[in-house]
């Protein structure tokens, strides 16, 4: 009989605390981190690997060479002879010799270098009369084990570094992590078959990724990104995780756009040539190229019979309204309705004046839907809704409130990143297909376009309209404030218009009174994340009106006011009434005042790379140069200030959208979370851009050829699909 093989002594399922040198202290320590079960250990991804010399003898020390030198510390002597000088140094001891440490003016060594400690030193020595010497090297304290010479940490071997909790140290962390993979990664069952290993392999190497050989099998990454035999093994580890990680991701969402495609039904709405004259006719002013460009990407998937589903980014002021307001138009013209949301009631109102403008001795109906109506206007326009009385509805997130369409052919969303995913479904749920089409001022970094955003298709928008003035951004000191209020009392005095906007600083923040607030100001406040400091605009509105600028015309804008008294302020501001407009960022989003040029921003330190770009758009609507000064309120970091420097000396949207993600990192950049995708647990969409690239387009191909994943072969990776993704991005097994 065949001798079968000795069981292992632990399972992917055993409880952390039974593994070996575990127990149940470290296991408590060990589920901070997340690791409850041997296989989360076997997933514990390094953040990073480090690559150590190996420890130096005393004989093979060379002056001026980096070099490691673990030792106990035999002898230390802390010397302060004049007040604020000291010298701190220690005899640092092991088998092959002793060296010398030495701290000028750090006393505080003294607490740390203690006797008998054992200590492992990297610097460059020198030699000092018969004896090596560290001056202020780089030290660990470690223990006896971690001294062994057999040691991964002792022998020159890569190390990979975990991300850590209190009382776990990396050696035992390092120990755990092998002698898992050793026992399970032989286990894990492979799920990307060969032949994409070998394709992806190439098309990264094409993308300019060292990778030697093909992406290497499961079991052997995961042993070598724990343990790396060479830096060439932990190269194609990462790479294949990072990869796969990617991979699955962008087959979820490609098998979400084909599942959307296939299951949805949508009015055609072709687009004849008649038809677009037509509609084109009604704009007062020649489109951009890019407005063209987008047009016919819009028109051509709004003419098949699935919906469409695409998203509309663009800078500021590069005419986005106008390509929704033609496919709106396009949608009327085939003789279905079209609707437009927007995220703040003036925001709404604006569109519906715009709309009406352009249409005004056209057949078009036009509705608005917004929280400020009465009870009795607001049941007339949804009865006029609901019997195709209306063709263009206009309004705020009340919109997604059950509201029966007669035929709902098109909706827009403008300004996306203020809605919620569950706004948007609930619209969709409403026992109607329409298009769709989202708009967005606020550029996305290519690598959040391909995940977060991965299931739609996307147009931009670059190009401005001709004709628009040039803003010019100032990053300010304190001292120019007397000279840069001159400056906008000139800007006033020649005719122009000013915004100035406060900060909002949470812990100020008036509480609310919900009685004295209409449902459309909840959803506004709610949507827009605002938690605004009232009184911190309050003062600023106060000191601008009674002191600064006394001579002048100032009014007060903020979130909290009613509907109708922000309508009215805008309106007041839009006819020329106001000189000067003190607001909180609720004029982020839309608010268009040609003749206002003028802006300025105190605490500029509290507002992110976006809002400080949105609010820069509201002064660059008109042919008149804009001028903005951005002021401090001295609180902020070091990282405050690169984003501001980065702001000042940058105008472009797409390449400020791609600094902050730089800056800032892959965390929740939109505002509200816009997809329900899994975090990352190794690939960096900062850092791994093109690697996303190449897992984009072989998911698209592979979904394209087989979009159920129904091939044998990709049985696993399927399951990996809908494990990870299933729930979060509604792909049933019907996918």
């Amino acid at each position: 009989m065949p001798v079968e093989p000795p069981a292992p002594e632990f399972e992917p399922s055993t409880p952390v605390q039974y593994l070996p040198g575990v127990g149940a202290a470290r296991a408590e320590r060990l589920r901070r981190l997340g690791l409850r079960r041997a296989q989360d250990v076997l997933f514990f991804f390094p953040r990073e690997h480090q690559f150590p010399p190996p420890p130096t003898r005393v004989d093979d020390l060379r002056e001026g060479c980096p070099a490691t030198f673990i030792g106990k510390i035999t002898d230390a002597e802390l010397v302060s002879r004049t007040p604020g000088k000291s010298l701190f140094a220690a005899i640092v001891e092991n088998d092959s010799g002793a060296v010398r440490i030495v701290f000028f003016n750090q006393p505080f060594r003294a607490e740390q270098l203690i006797f008998d400690r054992i200590v492992r030193l990297s610097g460059s020595p020198k030699l000092a009369g018969l004896r090596w010497e560290f001056t202020h090297p780089k030290y660990e304290l470690i223990e006896a084990d971690e001294a062994d010479a057999e040691s991964p940490e002792n022998k020159g071997e890569i190390l990979p570094v975990y991300p850590l909790t209190e009382c776990v140290k990396e050696y035992e962390l390092r120990r755990l992590t092998r002698r898992v993979a050793s026992v399970l990664a032989g286990g894990v069952k492979e799920v990307m078959p060969p032949s994409i290993r070998a394709d992806a392999s190439v098309r990264l190497r094409e993308a300019g990724i060292e990778l030697v050989g093909d992406l290497p099998g499961i079991s052997t990454t995961l042993r070598d990104i724990h343990g790396p035999p060479s830096a060439e093994a932990l190269t194609a580890a990462r790479t294949r995780l990072i990869f796969q990680e990617l991979f699955v991701m962008q087959l979820a969402l490609a098998m979400r756009r084909t599942s959307l495609t296939g299951r949805l039904q949508a009015p055609a709405m072709p687009c004849t040539a008649k038809i677009r004259q037509r509609i084109l006719r009604r704009f007062p002013f020649e489109l951009t190229a890019d407005q063209n460009r987008v047009i016919d990407e819009i028109t051509r998937e709004m003419g098949r019979q699935f919906p469409m589903n695409r998203l509309l980014q663009g800078d500021v002021g590069s005419g986005k309204t106008v390509v929704a307001i033609f496919a709106m138009m396009l949608a009327v013209a085939s003789g279905h309705q079209a609707t437009l949301m927007a995220p703040t009631e003036v925001l709404a109102r604006q569109h519906y004046q715009t709309l009406s403008k352009i249409l005004a001795d056209s057949r078009v109906r036009i509705g608005l839907l917004c929280g400020s109506l009465t009870a009795a206007q607001r049941r007339e326009t949804l009865e006029q809704i609901a019997s195709g009385e209306l063709d263009l509805i206009i309004g705020t997130q009340a919109l997604v409130y059950d509201i029966d369409f007669h035929s709902l052919g098109l909706c827009v969303i403008d300004e996306q990143h203020k809605f919620g995913v569950r706004q948007r479904v609930r619209l969709r749920e409403g026992g109607v297909d329409p298009h769709y089409l989202v708009m967005s001022a606020t550029p996305i970094p290519r690598s959040v376009a391909m995940t977060q955003f991965g299931d739609v298709d996307l147009s931009t928008l670059r190009e401005k309209p001709a004709g628009r003035g040039e803003v010019h951004t100032y990053l300010a000191v304190d001292s120019w404030r007397d000279r840069w209020w001159d400056f906008v009392r000139q800007r006033i005095a020649e005719g122009r218009q000013a915004y100035v906007v406060a900060p909002r600083v949470g812990n100020e923040s008036v509480p609310r009174d919900p009685s004295t607030e209409s449902p459309d100001d909840l959803d506004e406040l709610t949507l827009l994340d605002e938690v605004e400091d009232v009184t911190s605009v309050s003062r600023t509105f106060e000191n601008l009106r009674d002191n600064v600028l006394k001579e002048h015309r100032v009014e007060l804008l903020h979130g909290r006011m009613k509907p109708e008294a922000k309508q009215d302020v805008m309106q007041r501001f839009a006819d020329g009434e106001i000189d000067v407009l003190v607001s909180t960022t609720v004029i982020e989003v839309g608010v268009d005042v040609a003749n206002a040029t003028v802006m300025t921003i105190l605490g500029g330190n509290r507002f992110g790379l976006a809002q400080l770009h949105q609010l820069r758009g509201r002064i660059s609507r008109g042919v008149h140069a804009g001028y903005l000064c951005v002021f401090t309120d001295g609180e902020g970091s070091p990282e405050d200030s690169e984003r501001l420097k980065v702001f000042e000396q940058t105008s472009d949207g797409f390449e400020l959208a791609e600094a902050d993600f730089r800056l800032r990192g892959p965390g929740d950049m939109l505002g509200r979370k816009q997809s329900g995708l899994a975090p990352l647990r190794i690939a960096d969409l900062n850092r791994d851009i093109e690697i996303l690239q190449v897992a984009r387009t072989m998911a698209q191909e592979l979904i394209d050829e087989d979009p159920g994943m129904q091939a044998e072969e990709l049985a696993g990776l399927r399951d990996q699909v809908l494990r990870r993704y299933g729930d979060r991005l509604d792909l049933g097994d019907g996918a």
